[in-house]
């Protein structure tokens, strides 16, 4: 990259750096580095006990490292006590005073840091707007649905102009279509106040749709960063491949024969994979989505690999269907639910798979 592209690039808004993190002898965050960039969107995904809500607890200050440096537009905070760290916090409960209306609990982080009340009140406003809840400053919590508290508790966070916002899961009590759209409404509001955001989730759908970069963690440790293509198209560990959707993941020996590279499973079997992804004789890993493998019935394609239908799983504008290519090694692949479908599988057929080279690739 040349030093005019660098020179264009926003400046670093969050750094951790080499950050340590254990309870008593049990390491919870081993040793993880990363930068995020101003204005950026990152989500840290992972499973139950990766060690992503403890990483953003670092970052809000409610945790203390044991060692390494977290950095906030170049200074040193990971010493700064929380109040002074100027970062906005959504919970996974939301953390509303119910005691307080709309407009109180909006103004809250304001009137702590002595705005003036002409100034709290005007920048209330314009917060309750930015989230569609211009009339609602004088209800209380309990008067409004698991959405509506949603966006009262994004007002707060934003109306102090934080240099990050930072959301722990903010979306897990909520119910699935109401899920979808309170992400696409965070990923605006956050795009139109352009603050640095971490979002810690769980669900790989809502890290995918969000997110400018996804941090894929496990066991306290970074697995991955890149972009949510790069993250799903080109895991770079089994992990990845598997815990981002649905993969079939598959070991072998690749086998290089007049320019086309196949990896041979160890029942024999033949699978077409990406070129020069491996080098031949030597033991790879490939995975394959299972939207990218084409099946058919047995006499619709010469090409691909044989094999029999075991298992077929409804899920509405889709099918997963479980095929047995040979006693050890199981595929499964995707046909979708459309008008234009015919002739279903059943159990017990036998079909053909088959999927274009460049879909497998070496992990």
């Amino acid at each position: 990259m040349s030093v005019e592209m660098r020179s264009r690039q926003p400046p670093v808004a969050l750094e951790l750096d080499n950050l340590f993190k254990a309870y008593g002898d049990v390491r919870v965050v081993h040793g993880i580095s990363l930068q995020i960039r101003q204005g950026e969107f990152i989500s840290l995904l992972g499973p139950s006990g990766c060690g992503k809500s403890t990483t953003l607890r670092m970052i809000a200050g409610f945790e203390r490292p044991n060692s390494g440096r977290i950095l906030v537009e170049g200074k040193d905070v990971t010493e700064v006590p929380v109040h002074k760290r100027n970062l906005g916090m959504v919970f996974q409960n939301y953390g509303l005073f119910p005691h307080m209306t709309v407009d109180d609990n909006v103004a809250y982080g304001l009137k702590r840091r002595g705005v003036p009340a002409a100034e709290r009140r005007d920048r209330v406003a314009d917060a309750l707007r930015m989230v569609r809840l211009p009339d609602m400053g004088k209800r209380y919590p309990k008067q409004l649905s698991g959405g509506q508290q949603q966006r009262v508790a994004l007002a707060r966070a934003l109306v102090i102009r934080p240099s990050l916002l930072l959301l722990d899961e903010p979306l897990s009590s909520l119910d699935a279509k109401l899920r979808v759209e309170m992400r696409e409404e965070i990923r605006e509001l956050q795009r139109q106040a352009n603050v640095t955001t971490v979002f810690v989730t769980h669900d790989q759908d809502e890290a995918l749709s969000v997110s400018d970069r996804i941090v894929v963690m496990r066991a306290g440790y970074i697995e991955q960063m890149d972009s949510p293509e790069a993250v799903y198209s080109r895991p770079a560990t089994c992990f990845v491949a598997d815990f981002m959707g649905e993969a079939n993941i598959v070991e072998g020996v690749p086998s290089i024969d007049g320019g086309q590279t196949h990896l041979v499973h160890k029942s024999g079997v033949r699978l077409p994979m990406a070129e020069m992804e491996a080098q031949s004789g030597a033991s790879a890993t490939i995975g394959i989505r299972p939207e990218a493998i084409r099946i058919g019935h047995l006499a619709d394609d010469s090409q691909g690999i044989q094999a029999i239908v075991e298992d077929i799983t409804y899920r509405g504008a889709f099918s997963m269907v479980r095929c047995r290519v040979s006693p050890s090694l199981e595929l499964r692949a995707i046909r979708m639910n459309t008008s234009e479908t015919v002739e279903p599988f059943a159990v017990g057929d036998t079909v053909r798979l088959a999927w274009p080279a460049n879909a497998a690739r070496a992990i």
